[in-house]
């Protein structure tokens, strides 16, 4: 009877995400270099998802391990970032960051400080699963309030009460991967790798530029959907042009980094497109390169 029940706790744990499994591999032929940055984002994504999502981040890494036009350093920071975009910040990391500052020893209640967070409704909405959230979002897009409503979060431990909310929040991680949110952030992480791969057959000087590029998307509410629409400027603008080969941009490091710097100092994309039309008419107007070759 008890190894039944032993049986049903393990099903019930792996249906609910809470069995997570061991941690995967490190790819073959890793270069030494990188282990730390590889071994880092494993253990990252094993807490924030678990075994299946780790071994994705590894399958991931593994398309850059034996390229040759690709050092250390640079896998380093691939491993780095990558680690960072598939832990995106979502109500449900947050709810987990919180009840893992109990696991240090504290006690729900004192004088712990809540941590308030601003959302957009499409991303509280978001975090649900796709066949539920769907219906959802296109309701309040019909009335109007999905872009421009905002929802304050509280995330606290002051209370039992409180804790038993966050990990309600927290028990959302089981849904994660069927979240509207999750297939949006797949696609981005796809095309960036994409983008580098790009990059490195292309014109490799523009790899590290077009890597560091994932620092742009950060945090959560209207700040992570600048960053994110910045981001896709850029690179609409910019970066696939010169590798389609219909754009003659021979220095697209420093066209990347223009643009960038322009962006974080002037939010709102007026001046970013500015700067990118003028960077593509620069580059029309220069002599003929083979910088897409």
């Amino acid at each position: 009877m008890e190894s039944v029940r032993s049986s049903l706790r393990y099903l019930f744990a792996d249906l609910i995400g809470d069995h997570d499994g061991e941690p995967p591999f490190l790819p073959d032929g890793l270069p030494e270099a990188a282990i730390p940055a590889v071994s880092e984002g494993i253990h990252l994504l094993m807490e924030y998802q678990g075994a299946s999502y780790a071994q994705l981040y590894v399958d991931r890494i593994k398309r850059f391990v034996r390229r040759s036009n690709i050092d250390a350093a640079m896998l380093s920071e691939i491993a780095r970032l990558l680690a960072a975009r598939m832990a995106y910040e979502d109500l449900i990391r947050i709810a987990q960051l919180r009840l893992m500052s109990l696991q240090s020893g504290r006690r729900p209640g004192g004088r712990e400080t809540d941590d308030v967070r601003r959302f957009r409704l499409d991303e509280l909405l978001g975090a649900l699963p796709q066949a539920v959230a769907d219906s959802m979002l296109t309701g309040f897009e019909q009335i109007g309030w999905l872009g421009r409503r905002r929802i304050k979060v509280r995330f606290s431990i002051r209370s039992r009460l409180a804790v038993r909310r966050l990990k309600l929040i927290a028990g959302l991680r089981r849904w994660r991967l069927q979240s509207v949110r999750y297939g949006e952030e797949r696609a981005w992480a796809e095309r960036w790798l994409h983008m580098i791969a790009r990059a490195l057959d292309k014109q490799p000087a523009a790899a590290p530029a077009v890597i560091a590029t994932a620092e742009m998307i950060q945090g959560q509410g209207d700040a992570y959907r600048q960053g994110l629409a910045d981001w896709h400027a850029i690179i609409d603008g910019l970066a696939k042009p010169t590798f389609d080969g219909v754009l003659p941009l021979s220095e697209l490091a420093a066209a990347i980094e223009e643009a960038r710097a322009v962006a974080l100092a002037e939010p709102g994309q007026g001046a970013l497109k500015r700067t990118i039309e003028q960077i593509r008419a620069r580059a029309m107007a220069a002599p003929s390169s083979n910088a897409a070759e």
